[in-house]
């Protein structure tokens, strides 16, 4: 349940306290093994307060997911792939550095790939979708360009957290952009994106 503000406190702290309980078990396991039961006793609720709110476990990551990728989008609201990439990866990081650790680990950890993989996809497909250079690339090409912006980003944020965030943040976003915007600008340049890569 996505609060509104106008809740009663009682709502308020239930719906806090679950989601709560439940970010400190994703932080600590994969999220096949959380059960429902193990998130009420730690939220000090009952199964039947729980699922007055949600219907399933899953039903509450997608509305986890849903808040972090808003968040996200929110940031980038107003720019344009290809051309505002530089500035999109620039706001992925500082979003990023603002998230706690349930983004870190849905980010970097291989157990989370496909809930990941579903973040993404949401991201991707607004980011992408309404760049009329992006949709003349074919297909094949349109999917080895975002799958290759992706892993870029996501490596350098897996590296960067695994290493303890030592690296200055600035330096991290130059490379990940010294990185993607030579061959993308590259793909783009002097009608390349006409090409059929598959004639």
């Amino acid at each position: 349940m996505i609060l509104t503000g106008n809740e009663d406190l009682r709502v308020v702290k239930t719906i806090t306290g679950i989601k709560r309980s439940f970010e400190e078990l994703v932080c600590e396991k994969d999220y096949r093994a959380i059960s429902v039961r193990e998130l009420c006793d730690r939220a000090q609720v009952n199964k039947k307060t729980f699922y007055h709110y949600y219907g399933s476990l899953d039903e509450l990551l997608a509305e986890v997911q849903a808040e972090l990728i808003d968040g996200f989008l929110a940031r980038i609201d107003g720019y344009a792939l290809p051309d505002d990439l530089a500035a999109v990866n620039r706001e992925f990081f500082l979003y990023a550095e603002r998230q706690g650790r349930v983004f870190e680990r849905i980010t970097c950890s291989a157990s989370y790939v496909d809930i990941r993989d579903g973040m993404m996809a949401r991201v991707n497909a607004l980011g992408w979708s309404g760049s009329p250079r992006f949709l003349a690339l074919d297909e094949f090409a349109r999917r080895v360009l975002v799958d290759v912006v992706n892993d870029v980003t996501l490596t350098a944020y897996r590296r960067w957290v695994a290493g303890g965030k030592r690296e200055p943040l600035g330096q991290v976003i130059d490379l990940v952009n010294t990185l993607q915007l030579g061959g993308v600008r590259a793909l783009f340049a002097d009608g390349a994106a006409r090409v059929d890569l598959h004639p």
